[in-house]
């Protein structure tokens, strides 16, 4: 099977969108960069190191020190698709990544967005 294109593209290139999806509805590049940690266990410094180096996706998220194991919670449609039927691991990652972010992009308050008891 061959492999997506997305696992080789660099976050870097994508988190401008990330970014600019949630400005435009009123929210911020800090909560962004909480969901980022959030679902991979980077510190700020990591999420940054990884993002100036170019990481690709596959990288990205092979070497998060700790994936949040809340993440399987996350479930819904992105781009047509049930996160929660994707059988592809790497890709999962990236859709929750998305689905994560769309949430935001929505107005959900962060505790819900991050699966949070309280929330």
């Amino acid at each position: 099977m061959a492999r997506h294109r997305i696992y080789s593209i660099s976050v870097a290139s994508v988190y401008p969108h990330y970014i600019a999806k949630a400005e435009k509805k009123g929210r911020t590049k800090a909560e962004v960069d909480e969901i980022f940690r959030w679902l991979t266990g980077y510190d700020q410094k990591q999420l940054e190191a990884g993002l100036a180096k170019g990481t690709n996706f596959e990288d990205f998220f092979a070497h998060a020190p700790a994936p949040n194991p809340a993440r399987g919670l996350i479930t819904g449609l992105i781009c047509g698709i049930r996160v929660e039927n994707i059988e592809d691991p790497l890709m999962k990652e990236i859709r929750y990544l998305d689905k994560l972010i769309d949430e935001l992009a929505k107005g959900k308050a962060m505790a819900k967005i991050l699966r949070s008891p309280t929330g």
